[in-house]
């Protein structure tokens, strides 16, 4: 079966790739401002989700970050290991709620000027990839 080049054409402006490559982009900028400080882009999520919501259970924090699960409960153990989250006790064992430690806290205020001055220069990043608006997102809780 012969594969002809022309036939893969429409694949040159595929929306899939072209995200995952803005994506890309994007989270080197802020990962380029977060560096030095310890803290990561998505370990900074987690904590400013966890600031805005409060104690959430790994599927609520999974579902609002829009994270599998799986690598969810991989980033939460580094930031469970340097003591910004830790999980609560439950009734039921099979659910596991993580909240900020006060170290947590501290953590994201003194990173919150960080993530804003890599925020304010996102929309630079999105429009090399001809995108221009920030996304809305329902309110947490």
């Amino acid at each position: 079966m012969s594969v002809s080049p022309a036939a893969f054409s429409a694949c040159r402006t595929c929306a899939c790739a072209a995200l995952r490559h803005a994506t890309r982009a994007l989270t080197q900028h802020y990962e380029a401002h977060f560096q030095g400080t310890g803290l990561r882009a998505t370990q900074f999520t987690v904590l400013a989700t966890l600031v805005h919501t409060g104690p959430l259970s790994i599927s609520e924090l999974s579902e609002i970050l829009g994270l599998e699960r799986t690598t969810l409960s991989r980033n939460l153990r580094l930031v469970e290991n340097r003591g910004w989250i830790r999980a609560l006790a439950h009734n039921d064992q099979r659910v596991r709620k993580m909240a900020l430690t006060p170290k947590g806290k501290k953590k994201a205020a003194a990173a919150l000027p960080i993530w804003r001055r890599a925020d304010a220069g996102a929309e630079k990043v999105l429009r090399r990839f001809g995108l221009q608006s920030r996304p809305s997102r329902p309110p947490l809780r």
